[in-house]
């Protein structure tokens, strides 16, 4: 009779197990090891959470299958990052996913933590149809304000798609695009291809903010992405705004009266 297997190596083996139907759990449903029987209790907690994940992802392709059965094809989803910030662009991404992306993870980016935007990031690049990116200056958001510097960037995100979509889903917002397109309100939620799209304008701009944190030293850009931390308010306090301050928030704009 062959030695059984240690707990270590039927941890690696549970672990490559991807539906209840596996035969590891009918080989050791009689396991008295109390390790091992932990283990298949583990495995189908795990499981089960990865039956209730797919099934939220598939209800976020909600409105991508309906546009498609009406006969769209290229459906972006388009959301922006930085409209609180006090310093630093407003950010928007515009993406098209195909029908059968499989990157069941990607939700609200507000939703994830940066270790998991920053792994979702490339996943989303290689897999999209195409990705467009826009953005607008503090400058800009000081002369149009940031609803209108908002809309602005959108577009842009919208005309740097290598192909023009037929449909968009658009978070929140509308803009001035002769596509049609649907105000989704939380549609980072909803909508895969927003979620695709805040997750890819989030990264983008953090990392944007981590340069500017090396051009302008002092607020800690690196860390709070031009918002109004503890930090960044005490290096307005001692610096006073740098060029990427928007000069029509408070409390940058006491510093201009």
């Amino acid at each position: 009779m062959s030695k059984p297997l240690s707990i270590r190596e039927l941890t690696r083996l549970f672990h490559g197990i991807t539906a209840e139907t596996d035969s590891l759990f009918q080989e050791y449903a009689d396991d008295p090891r109390a390790g091992v029987q932990k283990l298949m209790q583990t495995t189908h907690h795990r499981l089960a959470k990865l039956i209730e994940e797919k099934r939220a992802f598939e209800q976020r392709f909600f409105y991508e299958r309906k546009y498609r059965q009406e006969g769209h094809q290229l459906i972006a989803g388009v959301d922006e990052v930085g409209r609180g910030p006090l310093a630093g662009p407003v950010v928007t991404c515009a993406v098209i996913l195909p029908e059968d992306f499989d990157v069941i993870e990607v939700n609200d980016s507000k939703q994830l933590s940066d270790h998991q935007r920053e792994q979702l990031y490339p996943q989303i690049l290689d897999q999209a149809i195409a990705v467009g990116v826009g953005m607008q200056s503090a400058q800009q958001i000081d002369q149009l304000n940031i609803y209108q510097a908002t809309r602005v960037a959108m577009l842009q995100a919208v005309t740097q798609l290598r192909v023009q979509p037929d449909q968009l889903l658009i978070d929140a917002m509308q803009i001035d695009s002769d596509i049609p397109q649907l105000k989704l309100i939380h549609g980072d939620a909803k909508s895969v291809s927003i979620g695709a799209a805040s997750i890819v304008a989030k990264v983008f701009r953090d990392h944007l903010m981590q340069s500017y944190d090396v051009l302008y030293p002092g607020y800690e850009f690196a860390h709070n992405a031009g918002y109004g931390t503890k930090a960044h308010l005490q290096g307005l306090k001692d610096l006073g705004p740098s060029k990427i301050h928007r000069r029509t928030f408070a409390p940058v704009s006491n510093y201009f009266n």
